[in-house]
C-alpha cells in the first residue's frame, strides 16, 4: 500500500473481542483521528459479534471482517497502519502487546497502540490496567477515571505517562430537555438490561416482574425492556439466563403497554423519557443527554452489581419509588468528573494531540509492565491461555517457569524429602 499522503488522516486499524468492544473501539477511531475510514478486524472466539450485533452497535461495520490472531499479526506486521486500537478484553491486550513488541522489535516507526475501556470501570480495576500497560495511549473516560488510572501505575512504579484523558466515544445525541413533545406517543419508561447483572434466576425475574407490575400501575406508559442479545448470541459477558426466556414464561401475564425491543442503544434513548438499569453503560449514554436515569437499589448497592460506581450520582431509587412517580435528578459536579457535562468532540482535544505528537517522533519499544522478571508466575498463564497470539513468547516463558520450577524441587524440596527419609 502507498503511503499517505501528510493530508491524509492515519490508516486506523481496529481489533475487536466482541460487541460493544467493537462499538467503543470504531467510535473511538472517529474521534481519535477525524475523517478516517478504520479498517475493522473481529477477532475470532467465544464472542465475535454477528452481523445483527454489528449493525445495532452504530458504528460503520462495513469494513470490518473476522480474523484469527495469526493472522492480525502478520496483517500488522505488513505495515500499512499508522494507529492501531485494540478494543479487547485485558488478557488479549498483554498478550498481543508482547506479540507486537516481538513482530516490531527494532521498528521505530511502527504504529502507535491505543487501548482503554468500554465503559464503566468498577472491577478488576488494577489487574486490568496492568493487563493494559504498555500501549501508548491508554484512554480514560473521565477525570475520575484519569486519577485512577494514574494512582494504579504510579502506586507500582509503572510509567503512567500513556494515560490519557477523552470521553465515551458514542456519546451525543438529541438532548432530552430539547426534543420536542407532543402527544403523537406516551410516556416512555425503557429498563436497560446486563447480559450478567444480576446473576441469579430469581433476581433476573424480579426484575422483570417489576418491569410488568409498573407498566400494569401505568396503562398510559410504554414500559420497554432493552436487550442486548438474541438467546444464542454472545456479548462481552456471557448471558446464561435471558430476559427473553423468563419473559415468554410469563407471556399470560404480561400487559399490552409492556414489550421487549432491540436496537441500537442511541435511537432507543431519542424516545426514552426515564432509563432504568442495575448499573449499565447505557446509564452513562442517558445521563449525557439529560434523560432522567434511575440506578436500581431493590438488589442492593452492591460491588458484584455494579452499581456502587454510581454512589454520589443521585441517581438511585428502587422501583417503589419510579412506581409512586419519583424521578432522580443528577448530582452536576458527579457528572462532570464523570466526564458527562462536556462535548465529547472538544473532550478528545488532548488525545488527538498525544496521538499526533507520537506519530510525529520515534516510537520506542512496546515495554509492558507485566514481564518475565516483574510476573513470572503469572504471566506465562496469561499468554499459554492466548497461545495463537503470542506463541513465541508463550514457550520462551512457559520454558523458564518450568526451569524455575525444576530449580525449586531440586534446591528446596529434595533436600526435605531426603531428610525424611533419614528419619
Amino acid at each position: 500500500m502507498p503511503s499517505p499522503s501528510p493530508h491524509d488522516p492515519p490508516r486506523v486499524a481496529v481489533l475487536a473481542d466482541s460487541d460493544t468492544r467493537w462499538k467503543w473501539g470504531a467510535h473511538t477511531a472517529r474521534r481519535l483521528v477525524p475523517g478516517a475510514i478504520p479498517q475493522g478486524f473481529l477477532l475470532r472466539g467465544r464472542a465475535t459479534p454477528t452481523a445483527r450485533q454489528l449493525a445495532e452497535s452504530g458504528a460503520d461495520a462495513g469494513e470490518a471482517r473476522e480474523i484469527t490472531a495469526a493472522d492480525f499479526l502478520t496483517e500488522l506486521g505488513r505495515g500499512t497502519h499508522q494507529v492501531l486500537i485494540l478494543a479487547c478484553v485485558g488478557g488479549t491486550v498483554q498478550a498481543l502487546l508482547h506479540a507486537l513488541a516481538d513482530v516490531w522489535k527494532g521498528d521505530q516507526q511502527r504504529p502507535v497502540v491505543v487501548t482503554g475501556y468500554v465503559g464503566v470501570v468498577y472491577e478488576k480495576l488494577t489487574d486490568g490496567l496492568l493487563l493494559r500497560h504498555g500501549a501508548d495511549m491508554v484512554l480514560a473516560n473521565s477525570p475520575y477515571d484519569v486519577r485512577r488510572f494514574r494512582a494504579v501505575y504510579e502506586g507500582v512504579r509503572a510509567d503512567a505517562s500513556a494515560v490519557t484523558e477523552c470521553a465515551l466515544p458514542f456519546l451525543g445525541g438529541a438532548r432530552h430537555d430539547v426534543r420536542p413533545r407532543g402527544q403523537d406517543r406516551p410516556y416512555r419508561l425503557v429498563f436497560a438490561v446486563q447480559p450478567s447483572v444480576p446473576g441469579s434466576r430469581a433476581d433476573r425475574a424480579y426484575l422483570l416482574e417489576r418491569a410488568m407490575a409498573h407498566a400494569r400501575r401505568h396503562p398510559g406508559r410504554e414500559v420497554i425492556v432493552k436487550l442486548r442479545s438474541r438467546p444464542g448470541e454472545q456479548t462481552t459477558h456471557v448471558e446464561e439466563l435471558p430476559y427473553q426466556r423468563l419473559a415468554e414464561r410469563a407471556r399470560d401475564r404480561r400487559p399490552d403497554n409492556f414489550s421487549l425491543a432491540y436496537g441500537n442503544m442511541g435511537e432507543v434513548l431519542d424516545t426514552t423519557d426515564l432509563l432504568v438499569t442495575v448499573s449499565s453503560t447505557a446509564a452513562l449514554e442517558s445521563l449525557h443527554r439529560g434523560i432522567p436515569t434511575a440506578i436500581l437499589t431493590d438488589l442492593g448497592i452492591r460491588e458484584p452489581l455494579g452499581n456502587h460506581y454510581f454512589t454520589g450520582s443521585g441517581c438511585f431509587a428502587s422501583w417503589d419509588e419510579l412506581d409512586a412517580g419519583y424521578r432522580p435528578e443528577p448530582e452536576t459536579e458527579w457528572l462532570a468528573d464523570q466526564g458527562l457535562a462536556a462535548d465529547p468532540e472538544q473532550a478528545y482535544g488532548p488525545a488527538r494531540e498525544r496521538l499526533s505528537a507520537l506519530l510525529g517522533a520515534p516510537r520506542p519499544p512496546l515495554t509492558p509492565y507485566y514481564t518475565r522478571r516483574t510476573a513470572p508466575g503469572y504471566l506465562p498463564g496469561i499468554l499459554a491461555r492466548h497461545d495463537t497470539v503470542a506463541p513465541a513468547s508463550t514457550h520462551r516463558l512457559l520454558r523458564q517457569a518450568a526451569r524455575a520450577t525444576y530449580r525449586t524441587a531440586a534446591q528446596r524440596i529434595a533436600p526435605i524429602i531426603r531428610r525424611w527419609g533419614q528419619l
